[in-house]
């Protein structure tokens, strides 16, 4: 029968040599290591040189095109914008034009100074023919008569312009180039006013004429011895 105790063996406890690390620490020290890093990158994502950032690149890229794309459009809307000075040298033609017609049948109604001037010769002349001598009737026609139809042709005359000027300045944007601002109301309201005052002149003219509001005087007959 053994009576020796038997022996236990214990796990022995080894030291690294010197010089060497534990697995384990290293292991862990790997992992902090790579954490470290993953910080770093998502930090600063994009390295940094001198020359510029990626950000900045992309930005001086994309800028000429952005100002390109905006001076395109803006040429565009300057060629679909009517020029104001085409439309106020239009508009400016147009209401002296109309403001011509009125003129021009207010002179056809209150006389100018060129009818009494025809008058006044119609009258130096009837008096030249009658100064041999002559009937009643006839110094009559040829003194007075004469100048008060020369009157109401030079009156006729004017009213017939402002007619005609006045129906130019209103049915003139009906021909031509279109224009893409309408007429002004100004302008349309002077230009009926012409053509208002250029009929009357013309109908008052005529009646002048033929006599048909007042008659020229006669002679009574003389009385008999």
């Amino acid at each position: 029968m053994n009576t020796t105790p038997s022996q236990t063996t214990t796990p022995s406890t080894t030291t690294p040599p010197a010089g060497t690390t534990d697995p384990a620490e290293g292991s862990a020290d790997a992992v902090t290591e790579e954490a470290t890093a993953k910080d770093s990158l998502v930090k600063d994502p994009a390295p940094k040189d001198t020359t510029g950032t990626p950000s900045d690149a992309a930005a001086s890229g994309t800028a000429p095109d952005d100002l390109a794309g905006q001076s395109a459009d803006e040429d565009d809307d300057d060629a679909l914008e009517p020029d104001p000075f085409d439309e106020a040298r239009h508009g400016v033609g147009a209401g002296a034009a109309a403001v011509v017609s009125a003129a021009l049948g207010v002179v056809a109604l209150t006389g100018a100074w060129t009818g009494r001037v025809a008058a006044e010769r119609e009258t130096l002349i009837g008096q030249i023919q009658t100064s041999g001598g002559g009937s009643a009737a006839q110094q009559i026609s040829e003194i007075y008569g004469d100048a008060w139809h020369t009157t109401a042709l030079v009156n006729g005359v004017f009213a017939v312009l402002a007619l005609l000027v006045g129906v130019f300045v209103l049915v003139r944007p009906a021909f031509g180039a279109p224009s893409e601002r309408p007429q002004p109301t100004w302008v349309r309201a002077v230009a009926l006013a012409g053509v208002a005052l250029g009929v009357l002149g013309v109908l008052i003219s005529a009646g002048m004429y033929f006599d048909l509001f007042v008659s020229l005087p006669t002679a009574g007959a003389p009385a008999g011895g």
